[in-house]
C-alpha cells in the first residue's frame, strides 16, 4: 500500500489516494481465483481444474478483480488510516471512487469521517464540593428495621379488622358509570395496606374490614392517569376480603443480633450499621464529586463530534440495556411492547447521554497526549486480569478477545480521568439540613 496524499477537505473529512502495488494485487488476484476455481466450469476441463489464463481468457482478465480487491481493501485502508495518523470513525459512509485497476494495481481514493481532535481548557485544579457524610438515626433505624423485617413471620389474622401495613388478599370489581371496565377486576389479589399501589383513597377506605365482609370503595382516577378513558373518573369497587396477615417482627435484642450477624450485642451490631451506611455514603459522595469534575471537563471542551460518533455509542448503551434486561429475564423488544417504546423514542432517550460520554473520552483522550499519560506493562496486565475475573475467562482468553491497542486507548482515558481529579481542588461543606 501506498498513501499517495491525504487532504482535509472538510471539518472532520478527509480525501485519502491510495494505491496498491502490483505484486500485492496479483497475489490477492491469485488467493481470488483459488477460491473459486472448484466452482467454475470450464469446457475441455475437469471442474475446478483449469487454468487460471484459461478462466480469465473465458471470463474476462478482471474476473477476480472485485473480488481481491475486497478481499485487500479493509487491511489497505487501516494501514493508509495509521499512515495518515487519522481514525476513521464512520465505516459505513464511505465515499469510494476507484481510478484504475488492473495487473499494474489498483488506485483509489476515499472520503472519510475522522475522529475529532478535541481542545480542553483549564483542566488542572478544578473545583468541587464535596458533601460531609453523616448518618442520622432515621438511617440507622431504617436499616434496622429492613434487618427485622427480613427475618420476621406472617401471621393470619382473624380476630381484628385490616389495618394499615397489613397483607390483605380480596376480590375486586370496579365500575365506572355503572359499566365495568377493562383490568378493573381480579380475583385474590394480595395488597399491602399503605404501599400507596392502588389509586390514592383506595387502601384506607379497606381498613376497618373484616373476613368475609362485602363493601364499596369510592374513588377518583387521578387527571394524570395512564388510561386515558378512566383520567379524573369517579369509580366504585365491590371488594371482598378472603385473609388477612400481619408481619411479626423479632424483638430487637442481642439474641436478635446473634441470629442475624456475626455480633453478640446490639451495640455491636449498630456499629456495624452506622460504619456500612457511612461507607455506601462516602462512595456516593465521591461519586458525586468525580461526576462534578467531569462534567466540567466537559463543558471546558471544545469539539464537533461527527453524527456517527453518538450514533454509535447510542447502540452500545442500547445493547447494555439489553443486556441489563436480559439478566433480569426479559427481551428488549417484551419491554418496548410493555412500555409502548420504539426502537426511534429508545434512540433519542440515550443521544444527549451519549453525546455526553463521547465528548468526555475526547476530552480524556486529549488531556492523555497533553500530560504523556501511558500504562505500564503492570497495569495492563493487571487489567486484563480484572476482565479475566469480570467475564470468568482464562487471561490469555481474554488477550486474544481485546487487543493490546484497544487495551492501552482504554487505560490512557482512565489514567487521564485519574489526573484531572487527582489535580482537583475539593472542598468539603457541610450536609444541608432539612428545613423544619
Amino acid at each position: 500500500m501506498s498513501l499517495k496524499s491525504f487532504n482535509k477537505i472538510e471539518e472532520n473529512k478527509f480525501e485519502l489516494e491510495i494505491s496498491i502495488d502490483a505484486e500485492t494485487f496479483e497475489k490477492a488476484v491469485t488467493n481470488a481465483f483459488r477460491k473459486n476455481s472448484k466452482k467454475l466450469n470450464v469446457p475441455g476441463f475437469r471442474k475446478g481444474k483449469a487454468p487460471r489464463g484459461i478462466v480469465e481468457k473465458m471470463y474476462g482478465e478482471g474476473v477476480f478483480y472485485d473480488e481481491a480487491l475486497n478481499d485487500i481493501y479493509p487491511d489497505e485502508l487501516d494501514a493508509a488510516q495509521k499512515e495518515a495518523n487519522i481514525e476513521i470513525v464512520d465505516f459505513k459512509n464511505i465515499d469510494f471512487d476507484l481510478k484504475s485497476i488492473g495487473k499494474e494495481g489498483v488506485e483509489f481514493t476515499v472520503k472519510v469521517i475522522v475522529k475529532p481532535e478535541a481542545e480542553v481548557k483549564d483542566y488542572k485544579g478544578i473545583k468541587a464540593e464535596k458533601t460531609e457524610v453523616t448518618v442520622t438515626a432515621e438511617e440507622m433505624d431504617e436499616d434496622v428495621e429492613r434487618q427485622r423485617e427480613r427475618v420476621s413471620t406472617m401471621e393470619s389474622v382473624t380476630d381484628r379488622a385490616a389495618a394499615m401495613d397489613d397483607i390483605v388478599t380480596f376480590d375486586f370489581d370496579g365500575y365506572v358509570d355503572g359499566k365495568q371496565f377493562e383490568g378493573g377486576k381480579a380475583e385474590s389479589y394480595t395488597l399491602k395496606l399503605g404501599s400507596n399501589q392502588f389509586i390514592p383513597g383506595f387502601e384506607e377506605q379497606m381498613v376497618g374490614k373484616n373476613i368475609d365482609e362485602e363493601f364499596d370503595v369510592n374513588v377518583t382516577f387521578p387527571e394524570d392517569y395512564h388510561a386515558e378513558e378512566l383520567k379524573g373518573k369517579e369509580a366504585t369497587f365491590k371488594c371482598l376480603i378472603h385473609e388477612i396477615k400481619q408481619r411479626v417482627m423479632p424483638e430487637l435484642d442481642d439474641e436478635f443480633v446473634k441470629d442475624v450477624s456475626e455480633f453478640d450485642t446490639l451495640d455491636e451490631f449498630k456499629a456495624d450499621i452506622e460504619k456500612k451506611i457511612k461507607e455506601r455514603k462516602e462512595k456516593a459522595a465521591d461519586n458525586e464529586v468525580e461526576n462534578k469534575i467531569l462534567d466540567t471537563v466537559i463543558e471546558n471542551t471544545e469539539v464537533t463530534i461527527p453524527e456517527a460518533m453518538i450514533e454509535q455509542k447510542v447502540e452500545e448503551n442500547i445493547r447494555d440495556f439489553a443486556y441489563t434486561l436480559q439478566m433480569q429475564g426479559l427481551g428488549l423488544e417484551q419491554y418496548m411492547q410493555y412500555t409502548g417504546m420504539t426502537v426511534d423514542a429508545l434512540k433519542e432517550n440515550y443521544k444527549e447521554q451519549s453525546e455526553k460520554q463521547v465528548k468526555l473520552r475526547l476530552a480524556l483522550e486529549k488531556i492523555a497526549v497533553l500530560e504523556s499519560l501511558e500504562p505500564t506493562d503492570e497495569d495492563k496486565e493487571e487489567q486484563y486480569k480484572e476482565y479475566a475475573e469480570m467475564y470468568g475467562m482464562d487471561v490469555d482468553k481474554v488477550k486474544k478477545a481485546i487487543p493490546e491497542e484497544e487495551l492501552v486507548k482504554d487505560l490512557r482515558v482512565k489514567k487521564a480521568s485519574e489526573f484531572v481529579k487527582e489535580n482537583a481542588t475539593i472542598t468539603t461543606v457541610a450536609a444541608a439540613k432539612d428545613a423544619e
